[in-house]
């Protein structure tokens, strides 16, 4: 397996040998939990991050020049591949772009290590990754200071959700708890305002004050949110629609919601 190096790291990419089984996924560790990044934006990202320790890198002629037309120096030397390679490994519907990285998880804070003034995100089990990736990116471009999660109910930080987050998990950490409605608790004995987004509601979003700190609690399409999540909130609020369509994807609700407290703010 490659791994970061100490020393000067050596850009020379490294050909493939004759060997059958060369890409196979290579095994995560005695604890199992390696994940796969792929697609330009989040393998770029990854790579600038001194905080993401790197495994094995694969790239393509083309991606490779990218690489180092736009980055320069890389910490880990590249496997230069065919594209075919990297479609064995994930799959030919993959939008890889002619990058994979293997890499550990980044690690999260703890609940209590947030800013006491921070804008958090919480997720009431929502399980699609593209929605969580798309969530993670948004969360990104408006400056949330984390996203909190439960390890049950939540897809894991890899592939199709790094693909969708287009290297917002670099920037957004993931703070994992056990259980969401006691983080609640915890977060509104800090003064945060808990802000639980809800299409029954019956205030309107646009009349919330917009103050910090704050954690928006968004819910899993159709399930909405959970009731004891409802109860372990300050306001329940809607977006005001005004069309024939009063639902939207999860991840929209979310980027409509932070730019209208941004805007307020």
């Amino acid at each position: 397996m490659t791994t970061r190096r100490d020393g000067p790291p050596n850009r020379q990419a490294r050909r493939p040998g004759p060997g059958g089984d060369r890409f196979r996924p290579r095994p995560a560790g005695p604890d199992g939990d390696h994940v796969v990044l792929y697609g330009w934006h989040p393998v770029a990202q990854a790579l600038a991050n001194e905080g993401r320790r790197l495994h094995r890198l694969l790239a393509t002629e083309n991606a490779m020049l990218r690489l180092t037309e736009e980055i320069g120096q890389l910490r880990i030397d590249p496997e230069l591949v065919r594209p075919s390679a990297i479609n064995a490994l994930l799959g030919a519907d993959a939008v890889h772009q002619g990058l994979y990285l293997e890499a550990d998880p980044l690690p999260g804070p703890d609940l209590e290590d947030l800013p006491d003034d921070a804008l958090l995100l919480a997720l009431d089990q929502i399980t699609d990754p593209h929605n969580v990736g798309a969530i993670v990116r948004t969360a990104a471009a408006f400056g949330v200071a984390g996203i909190i999660t439960t390890a049950r109910h939540s897809p894991t930080a890899t592939g199709v959700l790094a693909k969708s987050a287009s290297g917002g998990l670099e920037h957004v950490p993931l703070v994992i708890v056990r259980n969401l409605s006691e983080a609640l608790i915890d977060l509104g004995e800090r003064g945060f305002t808990r802000i639980g987004l809800d299409s029954e509601a019956g205030t309107d979003l646009d009349t919330i004050a917009a103050k910090r700190p704050a954690v928006i609690v968004l819910g899993a399409e159709g399930k909405g949110l959970r009731q004891r999540t409802r109860d372990n909130c300050d306001v329940l609020a809607r977006i005001p629609f005004r069309g024939e369509i009063r639902s939207i994807n999860v991840s929209n609700a979310a980027a409509i919601t932070l730019y209208a407290l941004s805007v307020g703010r």
